[in-house]
């Protein structure tokens, strides 16, 4: 039986026209990476032909909590928790650039996801360092990751999340890949 699983994607590329490397955020599911090629391309069309992934995840994990897909065959069982996709931004005093953080969180509801966000190492270094408040950090973005994903997935899954069995974190795999590379399986 394949087992499909929540996957989370950071995408990059250099759009014609552009002086640097653009990047966006992709969820899908999938029994294997390589299938979401497609979807990531029909995504962010301007992008074809030129995307590559820098960053990505099965996400199974999140805050001692286990993350399944099921099949809307299935009645959903209530839970008081959604997984958001939380985005921080922020600056660094002589640093020519804006500084993001990327996490998911799990909470009842989006205030409660910013809550949650605001208590990362990376906002508290942020707001120690400008007490002046000079140089800000702020939420940029937050989504409900199923809000995210693509309308035909949504209509045949959803997430379902549990009480893990242990405290389990899900693997980060870094570094670019290309397209044609995932697409043979080197990766």
């Amino acid at each position: 039986m394949v087992t499909n699983k929540l996957y989370m994607v950071l995408l990059g590329c250099k759009p014609t026209g552009r002086h640097i490397e653009q990047h966006d955020l992709y969820f899908g599911i999938a029994s294997h990476l390589p299938v979401l090629i497609p979807a990531m391309e029909d995504f962010w069309k301007e992008a074809r032909g030129k995307l590559h992934v820098d960053v990505w995840r099965e996400v199974t994990h999140v805050d001692g909590y286990q993350i399944n897909i099921c099949s809307n065959d299935i009645p959903r069982k209530e839970s008081r928790l959604k997984l958001f996709f939380v985005n921080l931004g922020g600056y660094k005093e002589h640093q020519f650039d804006e500084f993001h953080y990327k996490q998911l969180v799990l909470a009842e509801g989006m205030a409660e996801a910013i809550a949650a966000a605001k208590k990362s190492a990376f906002w508290k270094h942020h707001i120690s360092s400008h007490i002046d408040d000079k140089y800000g950090l702020d939420v940029d973005d937050v989504y409900d990751v199923e809000d995210l994903l693509q309308d035909e997935i949504k209509a045949k899954y959803y997430l379902s999340i549990s009480k893990a069995e242990a405290q389990e974190e899900d693997e980060l795999h870094i570094g670019y890949l290309q397209f044609s590379k995932l697409q043979k399986g080197k990766f």
